[in-house]
This record gives C-alpha cells, sequence and structure tokens, in this order.
C-alpha cells in the first residue's frame, strides 16, 4: 500500500509475523486506515504528525538474541500510543528496562484462558466471564519495566496484559489478531478510539476511486493485457482498469485443462456480453498437460505453470502494439505466503503462481491493484464495480488449478476423474444451501489407490479427499462442520458416479497448522 501522506493513520511494525496483516485488516474493519512499514523504514519518517497510534506485531525473533530486531527507542518519548503485540510486548519491556526469558515452562501455543487482574483503557468490554485467546510465543515476560503495571495473565504467562497508563503504551502476549482470540476485536476498539482518539476514515469502495486514478496515471496510454480467469480477484481487477482506460484493456482467458468441469463456458459469455469487456480466449489444455507430465513437486507444477502464462501473453502481446503491463488479480495472502511484501523475515511458505512462481525475467511491467486486499474486502469492492454475486461470492479458486489439487503427477484420466468428483461436490453444496456458508470448497485427488469392494468385485482405485473450510480472509481458518448425513450422501453420490474413485474422505484440518489448499 503506497504511503497515503494526507491521511491520519495507525502505523504497523512488521516484525516478521505470518499474521501482521491481519493487524491491519482488523483496523481496517474499524474503518481506520492503517499502513504497514518495516523496523528499518520507520527511522526514515522525519514527521510523525499523522500518525495517531503504533502497533509493533509479532514475529519469529527473540529479544534475547543477539541483532534481535528493534525500533528507535525515541518513538516511546513522542507521545504517540503504542500497542506491542506477542513479540511486540517483549520488545516494549526489553527496550524499557524490562527483563524477558526464554523457557520451555513459559511457552504458550494455541488456546489459552486468560483472567483479568485489574481494569484498564485497552480491556474495556474486552473480558467476559470465560476468555480465551491466541498465544504463539517461547519468550515470556518476567519483570515488568518501570512505571508498568499488570493488566490480565493467563496459568503460565504472569504478564500477558501490561501498560503505562501515563504514556499510552501497552502490550499484549496474546494476538488479538486472529479470529481463535475470543473478542479480540475489542481490543483494537479501544486502542483506536478510547486511546489514540481517532476518527474513521477508510472504507473499501473509498479505494475505487483511488486504485482508477493510480491505474490511470501509470498506465497512461499504453495497453494492458489483463489475466482473467473469471474468479472475482481477477474479474474485479479486469473491471476496475476497464473503468480506467477502456479500449487500451485486452483480457486473456487461458484454459489450461486445469479448471473445473466447463468452467469457462458461462464466465466468457458472461465477461464478452454482460461486461462488454474485450475477451479473448485461448485453449493451451495441451501445452500445459505436456509441460506438467511426469511433474509431481508442487513448487515446481506452480513454476511450470507461471512461467507458461507469461509466454502465452508475451506471445499475445505481440499481435498488438504499446501492450507494457500485465495485470492480475494478486491478493495478500498470495503475498504473504510466497514472501514477506515488506523485506520482513516471515517464512516462505510456498510460492504462487502468479508471485513466486513468476519467471525472473518478463517483458511486462505487473498492474496487482489488489495486493493489499484481502478476498472479502475484494468482494466489497468487485460488488460496487457492478460484479454479479454469482462472480463476487465464488469460493476461492488457486491459478494453477487442479494442478494443486492432483497430488503427485497429472494426467487426463486424472483430471477427469476430479472435475467429476469435484462437480457432484460443489453441486451437491449448492441443492444443501451450505455453499454461501463455507469460505472455500473443493474436492482433491490423492496420489495413491486403495482395494475396495464393488459388485462382488476388488476394486483397486483412487481416494477423494474433500475440504471444506470457514475463514473471514483465507489468513486463518477451520474445517466446516458437515451434518453426518451429508457426508454420506457425497461419498456415495462420488464413490458411485465417478468411475476411478471407490473411498472419500473429509480433512478436519484447520489453518494454521495446514493450509487450505493441499499443495
Amino acid at each position: 500500500m503506497q504511503f497515503q501522506k494526507e491521511k491520519k493513520k495507525i502505523l504497523i511494525i512488521d516484525f516478521g509475523s505470518q499474521v501482521t496483516k491481519l493487524i491491519a485488516r482488523r483496523i481496517r474493519d474499524l474503518g481506520v486506515y492503517s499502513e504497514v512499514i518495516t523496523p528499518i523504514e520507520i527511522k526514515s519518517i522525519k514527521n510523525f504528525d499523522l500518525i495517531k497510534g503504533i502497533v509493533l506485531s509479532g514475529g519469529p525473533s527473540s529479544v534475547t538474541s543477539r541483532g534481535f530486531q528493534s525500533v528507535p527507542k525515541n518513538i516511546f518519548l513522542k507521545k504517540i500510543p503504542i500497542l506491542g503485540i506477542c513479540y511486540g510486548l517483549q520488545l516494549i519491556s526489553k527496550l524499557n528496562g524490562g527483563k524477558i526469558k526464554s523457557s520451555k515452562k513459559r511457552r504458550e501455543f494455541g488456546r489459552a484462558s486468560i483472567f483479568k487482574k485489574k481494569n484498564s483503557l485497552l480491556t474495556k468490554n474486552f473480558f467476559k466471564s470465560k476468555m480465551s485467546v491466541w498465544m504463539s510465543h517461547e519468550d515470556a515476560v518476567v519483570k515488568l519495566p518501570q512505571n508498568f503495571s499488570a493488566i490480565a495473565y493467563t496459568k503460565d504467562s504472569k504478564l500477558t496484559i501490561i501498560e503505562n497508563k501515563k504514556q499510552k503504551i501497552y502490550g499484549v502476549q496474546f494476538h488479538p489478531e486472529v479470529t481463535h482470540t475470543d473478542n479480540g476485536k475489542q481490543i483494537f476498539k479501544n486502542f483506536l478510539f478510547s486511546i489514540c482518539k481517532i476518527k474513521k476514515n477508510w472504507s473499501v469502495v473509498s479505494q475505487k476511486k483511488r486504485l482508477i486514478k493510480e491505474i490511470k496515471n501509470r498506465v497512461k496510454k499504453d495497453r494492458v493485457i489483463c489475466a482473467l480467469s473469471g474468479g472475482v480477484d481477477s474479474s474485479a481487477v479486469a473491471l476496475l482498469i476497464n473503468k480506467a482506460i477502456k479500449k487500451n484493456l485486452i483480457c486473456i482467458m487461458v484454459d489450461t485443462g486445469l479448471m473445473r468441469k466447463n468452467e469457462f463456458k458461462y464466465t466468457y459469455k458472461a465477461f464478452k456480453e454482460k461486461y462488454k469487456l474485450n475477451v479473448k480466449l485461448i485453449n493451451a489444455s495441451k501445452i500445459f498437460l505436456k509441460k506438467l507430465k511426469n511433474i509431481s513437486d508442487p513448487e515446481k507444477k506452480r513454476k511450470i505453470i507461471g512461467n507458461l502464462f507469461i509466454k502465452i501473453f508475451e506471445n499475445e502481446a505481440k499481435k498488438y502494439r504499446n501492450v507494457k503491463f500485465l495485470a492480475q488479480g494478486t491478493l495478500y495472502p498470495d503475498i504473504i505466503e510466497s514472501k514477506s511484501s515488506t523485506g520482513s523475515k516471515t517464512s516462505k511458505i510456498k510460492s504462487h503462481h502468479n508471485v513466486g512462481g513468476l519467471p525472473k525475467k518478463m517483458n511486462f511491467k505487473l498492474i496487482e491493484p489488489l495486493k493489499e486486499f484481502f478476498k472479502d474486502e475484494v468482494r466489497i469492492l468487485g460488488k460496487s464495480l457492478g460484479l454479479s454475486n454469482d462472480i463476487c461470492n465464488r469460493h476461492p479458486f488457486p491459478g494453477p488449478g487442479l494442478a494443486i489439487r492432483i497430488i503427485g503427477n497429472i494426467n487426463k484420466e486424472k483430471i477427469r476423474i476430479l472435475q467429476e468428483a469435484d462437480q457432484i461436490y460443489v453441486k451437491e453444496l449448492n441443492k444443501n444451501k451450505l455453499y454461501d456458508k463455507i469460505w472455500q470448497a473443493y474436492a482433491a485427488l490423492l496420489p495413491f489407490k486403495t482395494v475396495g469392494v464393488m459388485g462382488d468385485s476388488r476394486t483397486y482405485e483412487y481416494t477423494c479427499l474433500i475440504r471444506a473450510v470457514t475463514s473471514e480472509d483465507g489468513m486463518t481458518a477451520d474445517y466446516f462442520n458437515f451434518p453426518k448425513e451429508f457426508l454420506d450422501k457425497i461419498s456415495n453420490k462420488i464413490v458411485n458416479n465417478v468411475k476411478g474413485i471407490n473411498r472419500v474422505v473429509y480433512d478436519i484440518s484447520s489453518k494454521p497448522p495446514s493450509t487450505i489448499e493441499l499443495e
């Protein structure tokens, strides 16, 4: 996100937590503008007048180690309210004379019960009769800094919430930004409005004009190729760019052969006729299947697919004049899982075909107007651009498509099997009015066969895994608790109607520790 000088803001300093962006997300939900920067970048800020509060994120570092990540100590003298989260709490304590220790006895991971010790502006309306917060730390503050007091504690962490009321410095050992923390949003609400005294100044829809203006100023009279899949992300990008430059947009839909069954038939027609976009459909299924032959490593799959997309777009660009830009529907979760968008030490989880999977050298400049947005924010933006509900509410579908839902090697027969199983699954979700209750659902094909019995005969066929998760933004997720009757019905329908599958399993893992997709 570009630094918007004219806005009063909350500054989030990213120390490398995988969920730093969720802090920005929670603050946005409350209608306040925020920006994420690195610890290095804060040193270059000369004017703090518009900064109404500072949040120090969590991170993988330890303040007990040499060369730990830090901030200039003078930020505590600027009379700007500060909230430290996890590592941020420990850093506040370290820089203000407190004591931190690393010990297996003090480590907490997952849910922990929290208990109130005294009242605080930060915790107003936060505590309930039974409170659970989400922990992820090995270090703990064992001695308070001078002029700080303890507000709350857990069984293994006596200083779970601390404050210096006079200087408006606060710290929480848990992560209020994740949905696993009960009432975590209230912590941010209190910090923003009771402590920082900032007013609401941000909404998703209000960003539309800014994005269109930025695209127009950057592209000028050049042309843009937009990678259009028909999902809400690329569709929103296409409509944004169309509003900015109109005739100079060329949308390309690439049929990789790895999409859901009959995926492109409806969407291609809709974009041509309803949205009046300049759309070209390219059937490249043979090329993709050939390049992916005998490739089982998921990172290699993503890179092969990313490279092929770019080659196709570059070949198409040669047919037009002044094509200098490639537009993609990249979202923030794609970036945070592929690399750190802010330069901090965030661990890489996996490459995305449109981020870490892109070739190093391209003949295009990238336009990614949604790279600081979460999926649900894009849905709001999409609706404001006129996208229909069936596109806006469509479940996320990965750019590499079924390539990362067929675990191991890919061939035509496996694609057919999975397309049929997935179609049955999605149809039943819609039929039973469950589709809109779920963030993302899909079928996957596991890379082994098992013995079964059909009609008194032995079968040796594939196992189909079905997955369905609930989430707000894709950064954390939990499995959807289907009624037993639905699982019975799905298993029966898939096994009876898809030749090649004799077993169905349901994935009940959450994110973290798992990811939503299998690869």
